[in-house]
């Protein structure tokens, strides 16, 4: 009888104990799952992350590759360069930094469909990745961590920027042309997204070219100047550089072909991410507006967010940039902000 019950007690313990241990198990499992990115901790020093980023030769590139690299070095991190503009060249670092087998890989994705492949092979090779500024495909978002621009916002506020420029000036309807960054990534298609969803609502303004500028002033520039010799000055009314230094280009080439810039007549010209020169031309009243998205700003929080994963704060998997629209109205609230590179 004694015998019997202490079998049973024994059973009951061990059943009690294998329910906490699950118990536990499952708490651990929730901190490291779809909301959060988990690594074992321990700081930077010693790491060495691949960095297949925007290439120096774009603006916003080489300030955010210039903020981004010496934060993480000040940390110990060693930071290998495969910076590229190069859609194609892009996929070609990315597959290096996987054979380097590096830490972290972090990257920007001109082509969203071509790295794909690429990522899918860092998961399979145990490497945790990283993507900022534009999303990645929907097929594998699951599977990196992400710092993101608020892109969608930022075209909704290019497309305001218009609507209110143009209305001042009491036109109703207009042509308006747009030059994109690159149009094979999340960052340009999603700010498209919000300014045509946003430019919908006053029908009477319509996007009669739309060209690929590959975030490149002076193929911006150039667009732009066969654009006006296209439509002449009565037919543009409008005009959307993605950032401020595809913009200018476009004010450059409009007065060059003899058409007034904004003013009372004017075409209205915005941006969806700021610069120094950009701030200094909405004082001037050539630029009518921009948006945030400064290349410093998501530097820091990208760097931020690689400390935080290094230390095993376990950030979430997905953070999103904070944007504002910009112009003559607020710039003297976002000129610091926006005036550093």
């Amino acid at each position: 009888m004694f015998q019997v019950h202490f079998v049973h007690r024994f059973r009951t313990l061990a059943a009690v104990l294998l329910g906490v241990s699950l118990l536990t198990a499952a708490c651990g499992d929730d901190s490291s799952g779809d909301g959060a990115a988990a690594s074992g901790g321990g700081g930077l020093k010693g790491k060495t992350i691949d960095f297949v980023g925007y290439g120096k030769d774009n603006p916003w590139g080489a300030y955010f590759n210039g903020v981004f690299i010496k934060k993480l070095e000040s940390q110990g991190a060693k930071v290998v360069d495969l910076t590229t503009m190069d859609p194609g060249t892009a996929v070609t670092n990315f597959n290096q930094a996987i054979s380097n087998k590096p830490d972290l890989i972090v990257a920007a994705l001109l082509d969203t469909s071509s790295t794909v492949v690429p990522i899918r092979k860092a998961k399979q090779a145990k490497i945790p990745v990283l993507v900022f500024d534009g999303r990645p495909d929907p097929s594998v978002d699951g599977d990196v961590m992400q710092v993101l621009s608020d892109n969608e916002a930022l075209g909704i506020a290019a497309a305001q920027n218009l609507v209110e420029g143009l209305k001042g000036q009491g036109k109703e309807s207009g042509n308006i042309i747009v030059i994109t960054g690159t149009k094979s990534g999340f960052a340009s298609q999603d700010r498209m997204k919000g300014f045509d969803a946003e430019l919908a609502k006053t029908p009477g303004y319509k996007v009669v070219d739309n060209q690929d500028g590959n975030w490149d002033p002076t193929l911006s520039g150039r667009i732009a100047t066969q654009l006006f010799a296209k439509y002449g000055c009565s037919g543009i009314q409008g005009a959307f550089g993605m950032a401020d230094y595809m913009a200018l280009p476009i004010v450059a080439a409009a007065k060059q072909a003899g058409c007034e810039v904004g003013g009372k007549n004017g075409v209205i010209v915005t941006a969806s991410n700021c610069f120094k020169v950009g701030i200094e031309a909405i004082k001037a009243g050539t630029l009518y507006g921009t948006a945030t998205e400064d290349p410093g700003t998501i530097a820091e929080q990208t760097a931020d967010y690689v400390i935080r994963y290094f230390n095993g704060e376990n950030p979430p998997k997905k953070e999103i940039v904070k944007e504002e629209r910009v112009t003559a109205k607020n710039v003297a609230q976002f000129e610091e902000q926006c005036s550093k590179a």
